[in-house]
């Protein structure tokens, strides 16, 4: 079901995933009208657009350092959803002093979705050390010490698991890092039915990650009952 906006804005699982992607690859324009999203990937910018029913344009934006054209964007305006916005917590020029939203908690693993889409990352590896056991993790990424503190905590509060937090870059970016059993239970609540609005890339990374460790996990355990 897509969502269609009214006076009295609704949450939903769509716009909730939407509220994700604003607040990590979006921006309210200071003009108090104008809302932008901005993703280098074309797929995500075509399913925000039909949730929102938007008829406007994505453009192609170019880089500010190279000048390429490595990006894509859409612009539009409306009001009522951008006072909304600022009222769950979003502001211009939010990306360093953003803090935490106002999302139901029945919302929040669609919006931690959107999240992940917009600014989260995966990614495995064979760890030698341990017999070659496969390990993977789910990261959040943020410019605001505040919002990240709050992402955690939320998650913390919902799912009780605590993951890492650390800084990286001059320029400090602030991440929140999912070990295997984590991550699992991470995926379980963002990816709670088929067919739910999502980054389709960044999915099927982290599906095949899950399945390299349970095809490892299963191999594991076929080769400790050979040994007792």
């Amino acid at each position: 079901m897509k969502w269609r906006r009214k006076k009295k804005i609704k949450w939903s699982p769509e716009l909730s995933w939407v509220v994700g992607l604003l607040a990590t690859d979006g921006s309210l324009s200071i003009d108090g009208r104008h809302i932008i999203l901005v993703s280098k990937d074309f797929q995500l910018l075509e399913t925000f657009k039909k949730i929102l029913y938007l008829k406007n344009k994505i453009g192609i934006k170019k880089s500010g350092y190279t000048k390429k054209k490595n990006s894509y964007h859409i612009r539009f305006g409306d009001i009522v959803f951008y006072k909304w916005l600022q009222e769950i917590g979003l502001t211009p020029n939010k990306t360093k002093i953003l803090g935490k939203l106002k999302i139901p908690n029945e919302n929040f693993f669609d919006f931690l979705r959107g999240h992940f889409d917009g600014d989260g990352s995966c990614y495995g590896y064979w760890d030698k050390r341990w017999d070659s056991s496969f390990m993977f993790y789910i990261k959040f990424y943020s410019a605001s010490k505040q919002h990240i503190f709050w992402l955690r905590s939320k998650i913390k509060n919902l799912l009780d698991v605590n993951g890492d937090l650390s800084m990286s870059g001059k320029t400090p970016v602030y991440l929140v890092k999912y070990a295997k059993r984590e991550s699992r239970v991470l995926f379980s609540k963002m990816y709670y039915k088929e067919n739910l609005p999502c980054l389709e890339r960044k999915y099927k990374k982290l599906k095949s990650l899950l399945d390299t460790d349970f095809k490892e996990s299963n191999r594991s355990l076929r080769l400790n009952e050979r040994v007792l």
